[in-house]
């Protein structure tokens, strides 16, 4: 497997995670060894895809409430990434019952 091919397939599910938020966190840490992307990381990206086919009917989704009040929620985890050391944290906002935006770094 060549570095254009993994390079493209993690393009194309960068591109997934704006409807699918639920990956984005995976995708990240695949994306991290597309210099030297080993067979291991082929086979964690083949599995993601099989997710997505098999939650294909499953999306985000958007209703009026009556009250649409702003909440927020945030995460963090001090340096376990095994790999790197890093620290990771993430978050999502809402407005009402719908989800708007979200990050993981």
């Amino acid at each position: 497997m060549g570095e254009k091919t993994y390079r493209g397939m993690i393009g194309s599910l960068l591109y997934l995670t704006v409807s699918k938020p639920d990956i984005m966190f995976i995708v990240y840490l695949c994306a991290k060894f597309q210099k030297e992307p080993r067979e291991v990381h082929l086979s964690s990206i083949k599995c993601i895809f099989r997710y997505l086919i098999g939650t294909s009917n499953l999306g985000l989704s958007f209703k009026r409430e009556k009250e649409d009040r702003l909440l927020g929620y945030c995460d963090a985890d001090f340096t376990r990434d095994r790999v790197e050391r890093k620290s990771t944290s993430g978050g999502c906002h809402f407005i009402g019952g719908c989800l708007v935006s979200w990050t993981s770094k």
